[in-house]
C-alpha cells in the first residue's frame, strides 16, 4: 500500500473544498436567511442531489435508498468486496449551523476523492451515506435514516404525523418514495466491516485542550424524567417560615444537590434541570406544586444508573424532611453506545500522526452511530468547533482544523480498508 498520510498541501485543498461545499449546502433551506432542512422536504432532496453529484465526481456509484438516504460506493480491488462505511447526516434542526452532520459527509467524500485522484483501490470498498434524518426535527422521531440502513424502523413510524398532520407515509409518497418499500434500505450485516463517523464536537473540550481532533469513546446514554414536588400553597404574608410546605424551596434544594453531586459521582456525567413550572404562580402565594424535568447523561450505563438512583433518593429525602411529596416518571431512556476499541485505536494512531497527540472523550449528543453500532463496529472522530457552539448559526470550524481532519480520515481509512 502506498504512503497513507496526505500532504499538507493536498489536505488544505481538500479542506477548502469542504468549506465551500458546506456553504453551498447551507443555501438549501426552507427558511430564507436561516438553515432549516428537514426529512422528506424538497430541500433535503435537493441537498441529496448536490451531494450525489460530488460523490459521482469522486468516482462513486450513487443512489438514493428507499428511506431517502443518499448513498455512494467506491469499489474495492475486487468488485463486490465488503465495505468500510463512512457517513453522517444532511438534515438539520431549525435555524441550524452549517457543519453539524454535513462536515462528516463532505470529509468522507474528500477521502474517496483522494484515492480516486491517485487511481487507488483498496481491498475493501468504501461506501458513504448522507443520512436523511438524524435530528428528528420534522416528525419528532430520530435516526430515521440510520434505522432504515439497519432495518430497525418500528412499524408505527410510518403513521407518525408532523406539525401539519402529514404522516411519514404521506410525506414519502409526496416525494416519490413508498412506505411499503422501507425494508429495501436495510443492508445485510455482511455488507460492511465497520462504520466511521466524523462530526463536530458540539462541546468545548477540544478547544480547551488546544487540539483540532479527538477520538470518541462512547455516545452518552440518557434518562429523561418528569418530576414533581407537591407541598401546600399558602399566603406569603401569613404563613410562618417554620410552617411552610414550599414546593419551590424543595425543588431549589434538589437542584443545588444535583449540580453538586453529579461531578462527584463521575467527571463525565452530566445532569440538567431544563424546565420548571410553579403553581399557582403568584407573587404573594407560597408555591404548592412544582413540576420540573431532569435529564441525566453519561458514557457508561452503570455509573449513569447509579447517579440517577442517587438523585431520586435525595429528591425523596428532601420531600420527607419538608413534609411534602416527590414523584418522578421516566419518559425517555437510551443506553450508552460504546465505540469499538480497535477502531478507537486506529483513529488515535491517525490523530497522533496528524497532530502529535490525541485525546479521548465521550459524546454528549446523539449521532447516527447509535443505530449503526447495533449492527457494525463503529467509532467517531471529533473536530473542534468554536466555543463548542452547535445547533446555532454561530456554529464554526476552521479550514486548518478541517485539513487535519481530512488527513486523519485518509490515514484511518487506509489502515482499516487497506489492511495496514
Amino acid at each position: 500500500m502506498s504512503e497513507c498520510l496526505m500532504t499538507a498541501a493536498a489536505a488544505a485543498e481538500a479542506a477548502a473544498r469542504v468549506m465551500a461545499r458546506c456553504d453551498a449546502l447551507a443555501e438549501i433551506s426552507e427558511t430564507p436567511g436561516e438553515l432549516t432542512r428537514v426529512y422528506l422536504s424538497p430541500e433535503l432532496l435537493r441537498a441529496n442531489a448536490m451531494v450525489g453529484k460530488w460523490m459521482t465526481a469522486a468516482g462513486m456509484k450513487v443512489w438514493q435508498d428507499s428511506v431517502g438516504n443518499i448513498c455512494g460506493r467506491y469499489e474495492g480491488q475486487q468488485v463486490g468486496a465488503k465495505a468500510l462505511l463512512l457517513g453522517s447526516h444532511l438534515d438539520t434542526v431549525r435555524n441550524a449551523g452549517r457543519y453539524d452532520g454535513m462536515l462528516g459527509v463532505l470529509t468522507a467524500i474528500e477521502t474517496v476523492q483522494y484515492l480516486h485522484d491517485r487511481g487507488e483501490r483498496l481491498p475493501l470498498a468504501i461506501e458513504i451515506i448522507g443520512f436523511c434524518d438524524e435530528e428528528g426535527t420534522r416528525f419528532g422521531i430520530t435516526l430515521l435514516g440510520s434505522r432504515g440502513l439497519t432495518g430497525t424502523w418500528p412499524e408505527s413510524w410510518v403513521d407518525h404525523p408532523d406539525a401539519n398532520g402529514i404522516t411519514v407515509a404521506q410525506a414519502m409518497k409526496n416525494c416519490g418514495l413508498n412506505a411499503d418499500r422501507i425494508w429495501q434500505s436495510a443492508r445485510d450485516v455482511e455488507d460492511f466491516v465497520a462504520y466511521l463517523e466524523l462530526h463536530i464536537e458540539q462541546g468545548p473540550c477540544l478547544e480547551q485542550e488546544q487540539l483540532a481532533l479527538g477520538v470518541v469513546t462512547a455516545i452518552n446514554g440518557a434518562h429523561r424524567l418528569n418530576c414533581r414536588f407537591v407541598g401546600e400553597a399558602g399566603h406569603a404574608g401569613t404563613v410562618p417560615m417554620s410552617h411552610r410546605k414550599d414546593a419551590l424551596a424543595a425543588a431549589a434544594e434538589w437542584m443545588v444537590y444535583i449540580e453538586r453531586r453529579t461531578p462527584q459521582v463521575g467527571p463525565q456525567l452530566v445532569a440538567t434541570v431544563g424546565t420548571l413550572q410553579c403553581q399557582p404562580g403568584a407573587v404573594n402565594v407560597i408555591p404548592g406544586d412544582v413540576a420540573l424535568s431532569l435529564d441525566v447523561r453519561g458514557p457508561e450505563d452503570g455509573p449513569l444508573s447509579a447517579l440517577l438512583a442517587d438523585l431520586l433518593a435525595e429528591g425523596e429525602a428532601i420531600a420527607q424532611r419538608r413534609g411534602i411529596s416527590f414523584s418522578a416518571e421516566e419518559f425517555y431512556c437510551i443506553a450508552a453506545t460504546a465505540c469499538d476499541a480497535e477502531l478507537q485505536a486506529a483513529l488515535t494512531r491517525a490523530v497522533v500522526q496528524v497532530q502529535g497527540r490525541s485525546v479521548s472523550l465521550p459524546s454528549g449528543a446523539g449521532h447516527d452511530a447509535i443505530a449503526v453500532a447495533e449492527r457494525w463496529p463503529s467509532a467517531m472522530l471529533f473536530v473542534r468547533c468554536d466555543r463548542g457552539i452547535s445547533h446555532n448559526p454561530a456554529e464554526s470550524v476552521t479550514t486548518e482544523d478541517v485539513a487535519q481532519a481530512v488527513q486523519a480520515y485518509v490515514q484511518v481509512v487506509n489502515e482499516v480498508a487497506g489492511g495496514a
